[in-house]
C-alpha cells in the first residue's frame, strides 16, 4: 500500500514539474521541496542572493540558473546516504522572485526574508526601509518565531564578505532598544529562527 501512495505521489509531481520544466531558478523564489520517504524534511526554502539554498543533509545547494527537476536530482544525491533506497525528491516553485522596480518609480532594495514568518520570500521594498519596517511586510511572525534573536545576513558588496548581526525585535518593539532599528540595504537577508523549547 505504501509503495502505491509513494507510486501516486510521485505521478502528482511529475505533473506540476512538467509545467515548469523550462522555468530557471532565480534568486529571491520561494521553492517547496517534498521527500517521499521523510515528510518530516519537507520544506518551503527561499533562494537566497548568491543563488543557493540550504537544506537538511544536503547542505548548501545552488539553485539558481537549475530547473526545479535539476534542483531535486542535486539534492537527492545530497541525502541519499541517509535513506536505504534512493529518495523521491521533488521540487516545485512555490512563488517568484519580485521585480527589483517598483511601479511607481521609487529607487527600491532586495531584501529576503526567511523562516518563522508568514510571508517568506524576497521582497522589493524603497530605499531606506528599516528592519522593523521590512517585517511588517512578512504577514506577522508565526507562533514559533524567537523574536529575540533575528539575524540580519549582510554581503559587503566590494569584499564579498558576509557578516552577521543578532537583533532583539521585541526588545525594539517594547521600546526598550531605541535607535536600534537598522535601514536595511540591498540584498539583506532576514532570518527568523525557531523558538527553543523553554525560550
Amino acid at each position: 500500500m505504501k509503495k502505491f501512495l509513494v507510486a501516486i505521489a510521485a505521478m502528482l509531481f511529475a505533473t506540476v514539474a512538467a509545467a515548469q520544466s523550462g522555468y530557471q531558478i532565480k534568486p529571491g523564489d520561494t521553492l517547496q521541496v517534498e521527500v517521499l520517504e521523510d515528510p518530516s524534511l519537507n520544506r518551503s526554502v527561499l533562494v537566497l542572493p548568491d543563488g543557493t539554498i540550504s537544506f537538511p543533509f544536503a547542505g548548501t545547494v545552488r539553485a539558481s540558473g537549475r530547473t526545479a527537476s535539476d534542483l531535486g536530482s542535486a539534492i537527492t544525491s545530497g541525502i541519499a546516504s541517509n535513506f536505504a533506497s534512493q529518495p523521491n525528491v521533488f521540487v516545485t516553485v512555490q512563488q517568484l522572485s519580485e521585480p527589483t522596480v517598483a511601479a511607481t518609480g521609487v529607487a527600491t532594495i532586495d531584501v529576503f526574508m526567511m523562516g518563522e514568518i508568514a510571508v517568506p520570500g524576497g521582497k522589493a521594498l524603497p530605499r531606506g526601509t528599516t528592519l522593523i519596517q521590512a517585517l511588517a511586510e512578512t504577514g506577522g511572525f508565526t507562533k514559533f518565531a524567537a523574536t529575540k534573536r533575528i539575524l540580519l545576513r549582510r554581503t559587503d558588496s566590494r569584499t564579498g564578505q558576509q557578516s552577521v548581526s543578532r537583533i532583539n525585535y521585541k526588545a525594539i518593539a517594547d521600546g526598550a532598544a531605541v535607535g536600534r532599528d537598522i535601514r536595511l540595504q540591498d540584498g539583506d537577508v532576514i532570518i527568523v529562527p525557531e523558538r527553543r523549547l523553554f525560550e
